[in-house]
């Protein structure tokens, strides 16, 4: 086999991503479906809750929400670093980071939504505490631990790699005359 075509093979399968990335965001809508079913039994037993019961409603409809986002994050920066370049028009309002994340900073996006939700999970049971055994708060509280440790070594790291800042504008996955 040619090596041309070979490489021109390899460099065409990034496109098998796309199915990944329509999963994702299938299980953007499971979701949003979650949120509005939370929203709705909110609604319905608001006057029979307490003010605990609320905050912990609150807090599952943050959760989902950063659950949400970081499969978003995912999806728009893996396309973007992996597929192709998402391009960006004056008029759009698309926020500037999705077109400029390198893979250093989606990296640090995820490890930090991921301890944000570890937070909300360990805030959850702390106001749950009669539904929670010690044993089950303590993994929680470990599993945080770990999350925030693995978040500081992942920036020290990358600050130490000199990877801190984010790469110019443009950048993803290219090919000419796409």
């Amino acid at each position: 086999m040619d090596r041309t075509l070979f490489e021109r093979f390899l460099f065409a399968s990034r496109w098998l991503l796309l199915p990944f990335y329509v999963a994702l965001i299938a299980i953007q809508f499971a979701l949003m479906g979650k949120v509005a079913r939370r929203t709705y039994e909110l609604a319905v037993s608001f006057w029979t809750l307490d003010e605990e019961d609320v905050l912990l409603s609150a807090l599952q409809i943050v959760d989902l929400t950063l659950s949400a986002s970081l499969v978003l994050i995912v999806v728009l920066s893996g396309y973007e670093n992996f597929v192709s370049r998402i391009e960006r028009r004056e008029r759009d309002r698309r926020p500037m980071w999705i077109t400029d994340i390198d893979f250093s900073a989606l990296k640090l996006k995820l490890i930090a939504s991921i301890v944000a939700i570890a937070a909300i999970k360990l805030l959850e049971a702390f106001m749950n505490l009669d539904h929670v055994s010690d044993r089950d708060l303590a993994w929680l509280a470990g599993l945080f631990g770990a999350f925030v440790i693995a978040a500081l070594l992942i920036a020290i790291a990358e600050r130490l790699g000199g990877n801190g800042s984010a790469r110019p504008h443009g950048g993803g996955a290219d090919e000419p005359g796409r």
